[in-house]
């Protein structure tokens, strides 16, 4: 019995740490600020960022709002400055009316933290309410002979404003007949009376005018008036009692309008006209006096309107009897509205986070709620419930807020959308409730991969296939939504003979549909196993394989290949030899052929289709053995040529022939006798084919030159222009002269065109080469044109050095020319312009030509190349070693040659530091060839 006694209190001890700890959280998270009323909209009540913890750019961001109930919002949040201001101007005595301590409270929610916090904002009193007497004017009636000391109340004032700021002293204008008594009540408000201080007489002075100024304590002081009319008039000793100093009733609030409440009685012992009592309202308040009515004569006090507890649930007033002699009695009525449950309670969704993802944690918050019930006491508690069918329960949180938090794991799944019903039930009699609907939507996360519709797959495809083409198609489903539903398929790397299996097939990315890169050969690849990878497109992607297998069918796309007899490579055919003496049935030879084809496509059957004496000799059917008919005899010729088919059994048949030459003679010697006679005759073909060549080297040859003889004309006209242009020049005629430059150019250009024509005698074995052109950037040196296989000969165009000396200026070569964007001019006056111009004076140009021939001279003499030496151009010799190329422009690549795309250029000096082609070494070439 131990065990269970401490258990059970360890359990107490668990609640009640659990409970103080709750409580301790409450209390912490409760903020008090203060502000004074009649403040003006936007007014500083407090930092709310900062005691939240959180910055001040962060309330946004964190979903921070005010989520109290109310009609109108007293207070708002700054999101700029992060602080609590007021929404509008707050009237204290409007909230509070009398209550010393004016508290307002609000509640803040932290959307993304899901938390509550309750802020509590003191309204502070400023005195900005005057006293106020009910009435302006006051008509107090004094019998002449009171006496002395006489107290006549007064009516007292209302200031709405507490503490200081509240109704503090009454003050009366000076007088000689009556002075200002102030008594305190029980519950602190002041009492003024007047007392007379000397006897009244009516005959000297029938009425007395009088000022009673009321006035708070607060600053500045505020205050008011009432002016009262003392009217002496005659005896009357007794002043009306009520039966009762204070009159109590409870009464509901549902009470229609003009429901009696109670009766006020008072007795007036006087007599006659003395003792007629009437009835009035003393002290109400402006609120009150619109909800009652009392009947002056009966001192029944009934409701003037509908009563609401929730509005007001207690009420005070003051009712005052007076007789005709103007003697006051007065009697406190105190009004108890009793409470009934005639309000629902309030169901509002404060905050909904949806759609909520389905992967979300038991216990994280999807809503508060704030429910209220008008009503009080146990018709305003409030009970909520939903049903228990669902993932979600409600949690009591501060105040009259409530949190909907999940219990367990969601599926979108199997359900993407609750309709929870919150149900709030008071516990009134009879009780009220009231439903609200919630709908959640709850997001999809990527938890699901692709399924395919099968464990595997299999496929078939014919062989010969053409490319391209569809051959399967593979789905995958993703029951998630959105892009965790969008399913991208790819095959998995793999090498196939070698090749990567990207370069057989491949896989649209979007459908699945699998097309064939390559036409599949079944005598290669019979099947092909693919891995195909299934992808969604989440945040991470999952992703599934599943096994596709990929058979190729054969088709009939091969013929059968003979394997014996193999025919000799020189175009003749094979010789199989049968005795003379041959009988029926002799195997002479047997043909064997195989199909690469498979199955029925594969099935060979053998028969004669040409045979030169038909009826000697047959073919088995299944074995291609070549066997004698019959007998041979003296009259059969000596030599058989046999046509054998080879046909396979596909659709459509594919078959292959081999022709069989059967030499009929008892020994080997009689068949080499007859070899001569056996061979193939001469095709035709190869005649005409080489007649065809002939009469194609003969035109090229023609061809090729015509261009020559052109070439030379042309050469001879530029030749001849030159001459007449250098006649004209004066003070050239001294410059050696110059010989023909380029000519390695031309000679290597004539070597491009040259064939080599190899005829043999037997014309079907005779050939053609046509070597391939030599398209030369620069000048040919002088060993490439030393080649002795050429069937051209050099040609020389120096006649040697004596004719070269008796003329005296060899003529210009015309062809050393520059196109418009290459004319030079002198190192000062080139232009940066594509269009360059020739030197603008006469100077510059002699200088310029007597450049250009000292050039073609060094270059045709031999004596020094165009490129002799680095920056001089070749004229170190003739002007000496200062003049380099810093002074003179490099024209060398303006200078074409004719015939050739090739441009001077001093690279094949400086590489081998020998003489360009077109010198002394294209003489000694030429004259080699003149002794041969």
């Amino acid at each position: 019995m131990a065990a269970p006694k401490n258990y059970g209190g360890r359990g107490e001890l668990v609640l009640l740490c659990a409970l103080l700890g709750t409580l301790w959280e409450i209390g912490r998270g409760q903020i008090h600020y203060s502000v004074p009323e009649e403040s003006d909209k936007g007014s500083f009540v407090g930092n709310i960022s900062k005691d939240l913890g959180l910055e001040s750019q962060d309330l946004a961001n964190h979903g921070v709002r005010i989520v109290s109930r109310g009609k109108t919002q007293l207070f708002s949040l700054n999101l700029r400055s992060g602080s609590l201001v007021t929404a509008g101007r707050i009237d204290r005595e409007e909230l509070c009316a009398q209550s010393v301590h004016c508290l307002v409270n609000i509640n803040i929610l932290v959307e993304d933290r899901g938390k509550l916090f309750g802020i509590e904002i003191e309204i502070i009193d400023i005195n900005d309410n005057n006293p106020k007497f009910q009435a302006e004017n006051l008509e107090v009636k004094i019998n002449e002979i009171a006496a002395p000391g006489t107290r006549y109340p007064l009516p007292e004032a209302v200031d709405p404003d507490v503490g200081l700021n509240s109704l503090q002293n009454y003050q009366l204008s000076p007088n000689h007949h009556f002075s200002l008594d102030l008594r305190t009540g029980d519950d602190g408000t002041i009492n003024p009376g007047l007392v007379l201080e000397r006897a009244l007489d009516r005959e000297e002075e029938a009425a007395h005018q009088l000022v009673l100024i009321a006035s708070d304590g607060g600053k500045p002081r505020r205050s008011s008036t009432v002016h009262i009319l003392v009217t002496v008039v005659d005896v009357n000793d007794n002043a009306p009692v009520f039966a009762q100093p204070i009159y109590r009733v409870t009464v509901p609030e549902n009470v229609p309008p003009g429901t009696q409440l109670l009766t006020v009685r008072a007795s007036d012992p006087d007599e006659g006209a003395n003792g007629e009592v009437a009835y009035k309202f003393w002290k109400i308040s402006e609120k009150q006096s619109p909800l009652f009515q009392l009947n002056e004569n009966t001192g029944e006090i009934s409701t003037a309107k509908s009563l609401d507890y929730e509005e007001c649930a207690f009420y005070e007033m003051e009712i005052q009897a007076e007789d005709v002699g103007a003697l006051m009695g007065k009697t406190k009525v105190l009004i108890s509205v009793e409470d009934i449950n005639d309000n629902r309670p309030e169901v509002i969704v404060t905050s909904l986070f949806s759609p909520v993802l389905e992967n979300t944690l038991p216990g994280t918050v999807i809503a508060f709620l704030n429910v209220h019930d008008q009503d009080s006491g146990k018709n305003g508690q409030v009970v909520c419930h939903i049903h228990d069918n669902l993932p979600f329960q409600l949690e009591k949180s501060i105040d009259n807020y409530y949190r909907l938090v999940t219990w367990k794991y969601l599926d979108r799944e199997k359900i993407s959308m609750y309709n929870i019903t919150v149900m709030a039930s008071d516990l009134g009699t009879p009780p009220l409730s009231t439903e609200i609907h919630i709908t959640l939507h709850v997001a999809d996360t990527n938890d699901n991969p692709p399924t395919f519709s099968h464990a595997f797959y299999s496929a078939y495809i014919p062989e010969n296939n053409p490319r391209g083409a569809s051959i399967f198609s593979v789905t995958a489903h993703d029951p998630d939504s959105g892009k965790n539903a969008q399913v991208t398929y790819s095959l998995t790397e793999d090498t196939i003979m070698g090749a990567p299996l990207s370069s057989y097939v491949s896989i649209n990315s979007d459908t699945g549909v699998l097309y064939a890169l390559c036409s599949f050969d079944y005598e290669q690849i019979q099947d092909l196993q693919l891995l195909v990878t299934a992808r969604d497109s989440g945040a991470p992607p999952l992703s599934s394989n599943v096994s596709l297998s990929l058979f190729i069918l054969d088709r009939n796309d091969n013929t059968p290949e003979i394997l014996y007899p193999l025919l000799p490579n020189d175009g003749s055919t094979g010789v199989e030899l049968a005795p003379r003496s041959a009988e029926l049935g002799y195997l002479v030879t047997k043909v064997v052929a195989v199909d690469r084809d498979s199955g029925q496509n594969a099935w060979l059957s053998y028969r004669l289709l040409k045979a030169s004496e038909p009826g000697l000799f047959v073919v088995g059917l299944h074995t291609g053995e070549v066997r004698t008919a019959r007998a041979l005899l003296d009259r059969d010729l000596l030599r058989q040529s046999l046509v054998v088919v080879v046909q396979d059994h596909g659709q459509p048949p594919l078959s292959a022939t081999v022709t069989l030459t059967v030499a009929v003679a008892d020994s080997i010697s009689d068949v080499l006798a007859d070899l001569g006679n056996i061979k193939n005759p001469t095709n035709s073909d190869d005649s005409e084919l080489t007649l065809y060549l002939v009469v194609a080297v003969a035109i090229v040859s023609c061809v090729f030159l015509a261009f020559v003889v052109v070439l030379l004309a042309l050469r001879l006209w530029r030749w001849h222009t030159s001459s007449m242009l250098q006649s004209s020049c004066r003070g050239l005629v001294d410059l050696p002269a110059s010989s023909f430059v380029g000519v390695e150019g031309v000679q290597a250009f004539l070597k491009t065109y040259s064939h080599e024509v190899s005829l043999t005698a037997d014309s079907g074995k005779s050939h053609l080469i046509f070597p391939q052109p030599n398209y030369a950037d620069t000048l040919i040196s002088h060993e490439s044109c030393e080649k002795n296989d050429s069937l051209l000969t050099s040609i020389d165009f120096h006649e040697g050095k004596d004719e070269a000396a008796s003329v005296q200026q060899a003529p210009p070569n015309t062809d050393w020319r520059f196109s418009q964007a290459q004319r030079p001019g002198t190192s000062g006056s080139q232009n940066g312009d594509e269009t360059g111009t020739w030197p603008n004076n006469q100077f510059d140009t002699e200088m310029l030509q007597a450049m250009i021939l000292a050039s073609a001279s060094e270059a045709a003499d031999g004596s020094s190349t165009l490129g002799g030496g680095a920056g001089t151009m070749g004229l170190s010799a003739r002007y000496g070693p200062q003049f380099t190329l810093q002074h003179v422009p490099d024209y060398r690549q303006n200078v074409y040659i004719p015939g050739s795309n090739a441009t001077l250029t001093n690279a094949a000096g400086k590489r081998d530091g020998k003489a360009p082609a077109g010198g002394n070494g294209n003489k000694k070439k030429s004259g080699k060839k003149e002794k041969k």
